[in-house]
């Protein structure tokens, strides 16, 4: 395993200017929903540079930093960027996202090309490049610009409920770039707008004999991943794996005990596993149908690492659901829809909407007389006639097998603006920059620029870029140095262009 590294190794990476505020940002918990440590550090770090910085009723940190001498005439400009992260490790990873600094690895990638990762955890690259990337844009000497607002939304990844609680005059300019991005040659124009959904089902607890076979069944090894950014490339989904294979083992004697999968509603479910009682001959169908399962996963998602494995069940269970309700659950299970159910007609290659089941949960009652089994899932879309489909068929599916059905936290996509001055200020410094084309395009992910429009109102021209982050919402997170520099002199460049008016 590689060194942890510390501060001054992080610090020491070019540009410095960038990595010495994003070893503070790692340093500091930041988990969705639970930002007080890393408000208190944003507030410190302004205070100790000098500038104003006010906080709104929903912890959205606004700051502002006065423009370099001869520029104050500009038109403001915003860089947002989110302070929250995911906080997803993996099995065996001992670390407390609200009270550990992210342990910090300098690493090599397949190409000799110099990253940073984290020890078994995600990274909080995503968004924490992009805060840095603003700190040391209104701080760093090199910068020429004109003046900025710094805005920090809170808990992005959680239900954007910061820059959902935005309102008119929060901040006063009217072009913003938006950080949060995660390929160094494009420029983001669109994004997704998503729903929640949450299935319940509850079901009588059945008595069962000690004569009945139990065991556990666990899924591990997979890539996970970001829903948006990742849901195209056919990554393996624990909790669909996991219905598989009970499904394949083909019993009806089949009684569910718990379930569990998944972990972050934005993330692609890594592990899943359930503990499941039947009659003789049970557990040799439950291993039979693993096999089958693990080598379906290997090879039809390249998955390599899956695992499906089947244990001893550690602990006694009394009770479980009957064997008619599991079936009746695992139908219902196996007919959500998962990925991607449709691309943009007008944009190659760009997922238009999708659906990720991502948290299986079980919640036996106080009485022990009953369980309730939840999957929750976020559906993400472009189009919000496909989105209204794409709930309409989730919704159906629940009410067929009788669950209760919540929907919530919908929100906006970002619609493209082809004509947007910004972008053209942007494509223009690519090129003279970089000798090249930006790759222009809208993302299925679900960036907060569609909401803040839609929240200040006024007509804010948006554009959105940043370095080259893999894995995001995942143990697998990287961000590759060389990029983050590529980033850092572009943005540079373009605050220099604007602050010529």
């Amino acid at each position: 395993m590689n060194k942890i590294a510390d501060r001054a190794a992080i610090e020491a990476l070019q540009p410095s200017s960038v990595w010495k505020f994003f070893a503070g940002l790692a340093a500091t918990p930041r988990p969705s929903k639970r930002e007080d440590k890393i408000r208190a550090h944003i507030h410190a770090t302004v205070k100790s540079l000098g500038f104003a910085a006010r906080e709104d009723h929903v912890h959205n940190i606004i700051v502002e930093a006065p423009a370099t001498k001869g520029y104050e005439k500009a038109p403001l400009t915003v860089l947002q960027a989110h302070l929250d992260m995911v906080p997803e490790k993996n099995a065996g990873t001992r670390h407390e996202f609200d009270t550990d600094p992210i342990r910090l690895i300098i690493d090599k990638d397949a190409k000799g090309e110099t990253i940073v990762r984290a020890d078994g955890t995600t990274l909080g690259a995503d968004n924490g490049i992009g805060v840095a990337l603003a700190l040391a844009a209104a701080t760093s000497p090199e910068v020429v610009h004109g003046p900025l607002e710094l805005l920090f939304t809170s808990d992005e990844e959680d239900g954007m409920t910061g820059a959902k609680g935005l309102k008119p005059g929060t901040f006063k300019g009217k072009r913003l770039i938006n950080l949060d991005s995660e390929e160094d040659n494009a420029l983001y124009m669109g994004c997704a707008g998503g729903c929640d959904t949450v299935l319940t089902w509850r079901f009588p607890a059945e008595p069962v004999g000690g004569d009945l076979e139990c065991c556990r069944i666990s899924i591990t090894g997979l890539r996970g991943g970001h829903s948006g950014g990742n849901i195209h490339e056919g990554r393996g989904s624990a909790n669909r794996l996991l219905v598989r294979t009970l499904l394949r083992a083909k019993r009806d004697d089949l009684r569910i005990v718990q379930m569990s999968g998944g972990s972050k509603r934005n993330a692609i479910a890594r592990e899943a596993w359930a503990v499941v009682r039947g009659a003789t001959g049970f557990r040799a169908a439950v291993e039979a149908a693993a096999r089958l399962v693990e080598a379906q996963a290997k090879a039809e998602s390249f998955e390599a690492n899956a695992q499906v494995r089947v244990e001893d069940a550690v602990e006694e269970f009394p009770a479980a659901v009957s064997a008619h309700d599991t079936k009746k659950l695992l139908t219902a299970l196996a007919a959500l829809p998962h990925g991607v159910l449709g691309m943009h007609p007008k944009v190659p290659e760009l997922v238009e909407t999708s659906n990720n089941l991502a948290t299986l949960t079980t919640d036996q009652g106080a009485d022990g007389k009953s369980f309730s089994i939840t999957m929750a899932m976020l559906s993400r879309s472009s189009s919000e006639s496909r989105m209204d489909e794409a709930l309409d068929q989730i919704t159906a599916i629940g009410r067929m097998s009788d669950a209760k059905i919540q929907h919530a936290n919908r929100y906006p996509g970002w619609e493209p603006n082809v004509d947007s001055p910004i972008l053209a200020t942007c494509q223009r410094i690519y090129r003279e920059l970089f000798e090249e084309s930006p790759r222009v395009a809208a993302i299925h992910a679900g960036l907060e620029c569609g909401i803040i429009g839609r929240q200040v109102g006024g007509g804010v021209d948006m554009v959105s870029f940043g370095p080259r982050i893999e894995g995001a919402h995942s143990p697998d997170e990287r961000v590759w140095v060389d990029s983050v520099g590529k980033s850092w002199k572009y943005l540079k460049a373009v605050l220099a262009d604007l602050a010529k008016g």
